[in-house]
Order: C-alpha cells, then structure tokens, then sequence
C-alpha cells in the first residue's frame, strides 16, 4: 500500500516561490507550482493560496509535462 501522509498547507513551505502559467486567466484559476529544497515539486490552487497542496517528484511532474507536451490530456478538455 503507498504511503499516505497529510499534506502541508501553502504557508508552511518557506521561502517557496511559486509560479503559474503565463495562459491563466488572472482570475485565480490556476495551478500554482514551487520547487522545494530537496528537489521535489509542489502545487496548489491559485484560489486558494493557503491550503493544502500537492507534492510530487521531480519524476512524476517530468512525465505529467511530457505527456501534457504529447496530448494525453487533451480528451479532458473536451
């Protein structure tokens, strides 16, 4: 069974820089992203800057973005 843990609200990532994508909307209606010290990647949603967010692998986000890059995603959107 994968291990479970709780995830770390926004502000408890210090000195994290978070970015988004130059295609939001400016409406908070994106994906924010932060690399952490130990090389780790985390996400939050832009609407809600101070909850809880999402860490994954430099690995797993380098597959998300290739197969983003490739069109495995698009059927979502649709």
């Amino acid at each position: 069974m994968a291990e479970t843990y709780d995830a770390p609200l926004a502000h408890q990532v210090r000195d994290a820089a978070w970015i988004k994508s130059s295609y939001s909307n400016g409406q908070g209606n994106c994906a924010e992203f932060a690399r952490l010290p130990g090389g780790d990647i985390a996400m939050r949603n832009s609407r809600f800057p101070d909850g809880p967010q999402i860490v994954y692998t430099r690995a797993e986000v380098e597959a998300m973005l290739l197969g983003a890059k490739d069109g495995e995603f698009d059927h979502l959107l649709v």
